[in-house]
């Protein structure tokens, strides 16, 4: 048995897992009081409809005592949840657990088996990903975009399941952002990573594809350059193609001909004008909505609104 506190947090999002919620307490009671001097369990109900109270109080004294519910006023993300109960954790290692693993709960040891080599952070890796098809080239620029316009290193198959330590929890929690995206929250805190992997896949989130693009949106604007050197290239494009234009208009002006080698007289010139108008207006629009997605993240980013609500806290 270690001589360690641990602490395990898990989000109830839906109903759905409510049926499966005493076996999976039961099983991480079991591994918990093998392995651990101590242990505490923390479910954040994020505004499910039916209060989860009712699968825990059948449930036996010894278990129900190391078992805290955070019950939030409404729904939010699941990452601001995470963090709901990540602020209340009080071991030496913090365990966020996903409902893939609600009937796997060894994986609590396996990753705290791999802290003890001197990680801070471990988690899962999935050798695979199941999504959609049509999802699958969003996933892929999306990631290839996080990897190729940030210093941080991100894992595309990293499971959110992970075992964290009591000084990097510590530093994580500093970083109070409003806009929260978690992998690269994890890699910018640092602190020796490492990871296990698993067979079980990782499964597409529920999320309407809106919410993913605009989650995907907020991740590249705020830790990546990507938007920025996006801006850098239509300058750059736009800079030339005005100087072919002027050198176009010059050569038809003095010679006849256009830089292909077309003749061509200059005369009116108003088919050219309206392209010209409404590749630079298209561009001019382009540049506006980049700049109002980073004015955006600063205006939420500064109200300071809180990232959760708790209704109330409940101990049994």
């Amino acid at each position: 048995m270690h001589n360690n506190f641990i602490s395990v947090v898990s989000v109830l999002n839906s109903a759905a897992q409510l049926p499966d919620l005493p076996e999976f307490l039961r099983n991480v009671h079991s591994v918990l009081s093998r392995n651990f001097a101590d242990f505490e369990i923390i479910l954040i109900n994020n505004a499910i409809e039916m209060p989860p109270d009712v699968k825990i109080e059948p449930l036996d004294a010894d278990l129900k005592r190391h078992i805290s519910l955070l019950n939030l006023s409404r729904r939010t993300n699941r990452n601001h949840a995470v963090l709901a109960g990540l602020d209340r954790s009080n071991g030496d290692y913090t365990v966020i657990l996903e409902t893939e693993f609600y009937h796997n709960p060894e994986v609590i040891t396996a990753l705290f088996d791999k802290t003890l080599e001197g990680f801070d952070i471990v988690y899962l890796r999935a050798k695979s990903r199941t999504v959609r098809l049509r999802f699958r080239l969003l996933y892929k620029v999306f990631y290839y975009i996080l990897k190729r316009y940030s210093a941080l290193s991100i894992d595309d198959k990293a499971h959110n399941t992970r075992i964290i330590s009591r000084r990097a929890l510590n530093s994580l929690l500093r970083l109070r952002e409003n806009l929260r995206f978690m992998k690269p929250i994890y890699a910018i805190v640092g602190y020796r990573t490492a990871h296990v992997d698993t067979e079980v896949p990782l499964h597409e989130e529920a999320e309407k594809f809106s919410e993913r693009f605009r989650t995907s949106l907020i991740a590249i604007t705020s830790y990546t350059t990507f938007l920025r050197t996006l801006l850098l290239w239509i300058f750059i494009f736009s800079f030339v193609f005005l100087i072919g234009v002027v050198v176009n208009a010059l050569k038809v002006k003095f010679s006849g001909m256009d830089i292909f080698g077309n003749l061509s007289e200059a005369t009116t010139g108003w088919t050219f004008l309206v392209i010209l108008i409404s590749v630079f207006f298209a561009i001019t629009c382009l540049n506006l909505y980049i700049m109002s997605i980073y004015l955006s993240n600063i205006y939420n980013e500064i109200k300071q609104r809180p990232l959760y609500i708790i209704e109330s806290v409940k101990r049994f």
